[in-house]
């Protein structure tokens, strides 16, 4: 064992400043039982670390839970083992940095599912506990990832659709020699086009970004020329209903000075899109009539809208 790392001997629970348990106690052990002591256990050599767990875990099974005792032994496992989260989290490096997460994070988060296999650990089983921990680590880090990470809230299927579209995607672009398409995705995975859509969609929704990232017009002549500017003024286009808002907005107050009269007249002519005849004859006056009032209300109110 690793002499640099840990410091490891064979203490009596006098020495080790523990209360000695009631004999009679369920769960007790005895009072001349040797405990172990560990130091820099997070420093410990893998070897050593699966060496010794398996005594601390016989120990811990003798040992009644909420006890000073108790709770060493199980932090000591804990400690211990840490060398398992950190090796789980590696699996996921490419992720966390391409998320701009913090790698603490995801260390903290695998402890959770560390210490959910100690507890759950039975030695009696003979399975080695690497076996048993490193499902609950990585299932804990992908739950939080599934949880944390998306910028929309998607269900959970369509989070876990995405996970098999990239895998199915990367796996026929090696056999194709391109992108596949969304029948063969389907094919591949045995869903429905629209279930395979459902997911490219969904996907969209796990990282967002902000509208004021500043970065270069793509259409630029050349580097030197290119000019920086917000994606909010870099993305779709003018929309030609804002114009037309303005000029309504405009001609709102000009319509309310018409009198009654001139202001049907408008209304039936372009809101019933009805013909001058039609509205000579509704309001018994003749087309030549309805021609002249449209003529110097359209001229009134182009006047009025160009003095604005």
């Amino acid at each position: 064992m690793s002499r640099s790392a840990t410091v490891v001997g064979p203490i009596r629970a006098a020495d080790a400043q523990v209360p000695v348990c009631d004999p009679g106690t369920a769960g007790a052990p005895a009072p001349d039982a040797e405990l172990f002591r560990v130091e820099n256990a997070r420093e410990m050599a893998p070897g050593d670390a699966r060496e010794l767990s398996r005594l601390f875990f016989v120990r811990l099974r003798t040992l009644e839970e909420g006890t000073r005792e108790y709770q060493y032994t199980r932090n000591t496992l804990i400690e211990m083992n840490l060398s398992l989260v950190q090796f789980a989290a590696r699996r996921f490096r490419t992720r966390v940095l391409g998320g701009g997460l913090d790698m603490d994070d995801i260390i903290q988060v695998g402890t959770i599912g560390l210490i959910k296999a100690i507890d759950r650990y039975d030695p009696e089983r003979e399975v080695e506990f690497s076996t048993l921990a490193l499902p609950y680590i990585t299932g804990e880090i992908k739950r939080h990832f599934r949880d944390t990470t998306w910028a929309v809230h998607v269900p959970r299927r369509l989070q876990e659709l995405r996970t098999e579209l990239a895998k199915a995607q990367e796996a026929l672009t090696d056999v194709l020699g391109r992108a596949p398409t969304v029948k063969e995705l389907a094919a591949h995975l045995e869903l429905s086009e629209e279930e395979v859509i459902d997911g490219l969609v969904a996907a969209n929704g796990y990282t967002s970004g902000s509208l004021d990232t500043v970065g270069s017009d793509d259409d630029a002549a050349s580097t030197s020329s290119r000019t920086s500017r917000p994606l909010a003024e870099r993305l779709g286009g003018v929309d030609p209903a804002m114009e037309l808002f303005e000029e309504f907005h405009t001609l709102a107050p000009l319509l309310e000075q018409l009198d009654e009269r001139d202001l049907l007249i408008l209304k039936m002519r372009f809101g019933q899109e009805q013909t001058q005849a039609e509205i000579g004859a509704e309001l018994g006056i003749s087309q030549m009539q309805v021609s002249r009032i449209l003529s110097r209300t359209l001229t009134r109110l182009r006047a009025g809208m160009l003095s604005v």
